[in-house]
């Protein structure tokens, strides 16, 4: 292949980094114009719920209009009953009035059309605040109490309305409802009051039902909507019927007790809506806008607008929507401490990587260069030393990487702590642990129990306790303790303690032991035995059981190191 082949070979791979770099950029692009383009408004869907929820219970105040119209009939029977009442009063006593004239002396018959008849029948209409009209037996006029005799006129007395006296308030409500009443079409529930005098009863059937002897009632309406209740009431005088009184009286006072309630019933429904819908809306700011804000800034988190995305911090609101806050800041702030620790395992792995492959690579090329077969032989050596150690590194990479999202899907069982460091001791006096080193073990007592992962929490005694073997001189002794500890809040916690008698560790390794691929070695190993990633798994297991492992130094008496001590707390 040329130089121009190789040259368009790397300029078409180019061009496909380039189009499936941009079909990854596309996504994203429109992902962040959707996140962008997320839009709080004071009417979203939550508040809308609000209001709609707040608003339904005016509903039942709204109904209560129903329950007015039903006030409305108790009143107009209520009144009807009165009127029966009173025209009972008045046609006893017209007829008591009708037996004789206390104008003259003289005995005369039973009669209607005499100037004292009409004298009671004013007076009483009066006391009663009635209309009264009387009827003879042919159904023709013969009084009205509405008529002022004097000087020889009739003059008809029609009583003023009341003087207004309404808040300025009331007022404005008063002329929204006769504004709506406008709007609305005039009922036609009763039959029509006859307009005009009345000067026949024919006109009206329960003026002819008096004179017939019995009483009855009706209900009317004028073309204005005015009710008009009728009573007509039979006049007996001796032992015979002399007429029909009718009383009649508009239902002005109704409309206005009902309009008065109606308007009341406007002015709390009013002041109602307008308290829910600043509830609504308060509501709206304080739970829709909060959400609003954390579901923003997930979406920024989510397309990695940003370094570290600050999320909205409410968890001075000291309610739910607070601790969701606060759950949400530490989901965060969990998820860049793994995203950094990814990185930084990768940034790790590709160091710990590069050096064996330098290392092989460099051996492949000079062994093709050299013919001696010794250095052939040595060369062949570093090359197959190359390889395992490789081979280790991926091994105990790809175990590291594995653990992580194991420790998170699994659930914990209980595990007898005793019994596991029994069970991994028993592997190393059996042929795995080296000659001329001997293990020990002390335990406080055998009920020691913590919740965990058993085969990880072995994997971290193996770890603990290779590690002490490897720096154990030949004739020591690696000594594991297993106890049961309660700190100054009451916590109950089992201690696990590795101690070899080693030469220890450099003081100030003591924390960075822990880290990936890092290795203090013991003098005279051969190089690349090992990862220096056992103790950092430990750590990873140790912490995803909510425990803590740390190391420390033996010291004697004299201030001397006398050997390594791991401890790893388990909570019980």
């Amino acid at each position: 292949m040329g130089q121009d082949d190789k040259t368009e070979d790397q300029d078409l791979k180019g061009e496909a980094v380039s189009l499936a770099t941009l079909e990854d950029v596309r996504p994203k692009k429109r992902e962040r114009r959707k996140a962008r383009g997320r839009r709080w408004a004071p009417f979203s869907s939550l508040s809308n719920r609000i209001m709609a929820i707040n608003l339904f219970s005016l509903v039942f105040l709204a109904g209560g209009i129903l329950y007015l119209d039903q006030f409305r009939v108790g009143l107009v029977e209520a009144r009807l009953q009165a009127l029966n009442t009173n025209g009972r009063m008045i046609a006893g006593a017209l007829g008591e009035a009708s037996l004789h004239d206390p104008f003259s002396s003289e005995l005369r018959p039973s009669s209607l059309e005499t100037r004292s008849v009409r004298s009671v029948l004013r007076r009483l209409a009066i006391v009663t605040g009635t209309t009264a009209l009387l009827y003879d037996r042919d159904g023709d006029l013969i009084a009205d109490s509405r008529l002022l005799i004097s000087a020889g006129r009739e003059i008809l007395n029609e009583p003023l309305p009341p003087p207004e006296a309404t808040g300025k308030v009331r007022g404005l409500f008063e002329d929204i409802y006769d504004l709506l009443a406008d709007l609305l079409p005039a009922s036609r529930e009763y039959p029509l009051f006859p307009a005009g005098k009345l000067q026949r009863g024919d006109i009206l059937d329960e003026v002819n039902t008096a004179i017939a002897g019995r009483d009855d009632a009706v209900i009317r309406q004028r073309n204005d909507g005015t009710l008009m209740l009728t009573v007509a009431i039979p006049v007996q005088g001796f032992k015979q019927i002399l007429g029909g009184l009718l009383l009649v009286e508009d239902g002005a006072a109704i409309d206005e007790a009902v309009k008065s309630a109606q308007v009341t019933t406007l002015i709390v429904f009013a002041i109602t809506l307008v308290i829910n819908l600043l509830l609504s809306l308060f509501l709206a700011r304080t739970i829709a806008r909060p959400i609003h804000d954390l579901a923003v800034g997930a979406d920024k988190v989510r397309l990695g607008l940003g370094r570290r995305v600050e999320i909205p911090d409410f968890t001075d609101r000291q309610d739910e929507i607070g601790d969701l806050s606060g759950s949400f800041k530490n989901m965060t702030s969990a998820l860049y401490d793994r995203m950094d620790a990814v990185e930084s395992f990768a940034a790790d792995v590709a160091h710990e990587l590069k050096n064996p492959l330098t290392s092989l690579g460099t051996a492949v090329d000079t062994f093709s260069r050299i013919k001696d077969e010794e250095n052939r032989a040595k060369l062949l050596s570093v090359i197959s030393s190359d390889v395992k150690r490789l081979d280790r590194l991926i091994t105990d990479i790809s175990a590291a990487s594995r653990l992580d999202a194991e420790l998170s899907r699994s659930e914990g069982e209980p595990v007898s702590i005793v019994e596991l460091i029994d069970s991994v001791v028993d592997m190393y006096r059996h042929g795995r642990g080296p000659e001329g080193i001997s293990i020990e073990v002390e335990t406080s007592h055998h009920e020691l129990t913590v919740t965990g992962l058993p085969g990880r929490l072995g994997q971290v005694l193996r770890n603990l306790i290779e590690n002490a073997l490897s720096f154990s001189p030949t004739g020591g002794v690696v000594l594991i303790r297993a106890s049961e500890d309660v700190d100054r809040r009451g916590n109950r916690w089992v201690q696990i303690d590795v101690e070899d008698q080693g030469p220890g560790i450099p003081a100030n390794k003591l924390d960075s032991i822990f880290n990936r691929f890092y290795t203090e070695r013991p003098a005279g190993e051969d190089f690349g035995q090992h990862s220096g990633l056992g103790l950092s798994i430990s750590k990873l297991i140790v912490d995803a059981h909510n425990g803590t492992i740390r190391a420390s130094n033996r010291i004697s008496s004299d201030g001397s190191v006398i050997g390594a001590r791991f401890t790893a707390r388990l909570p019980v």
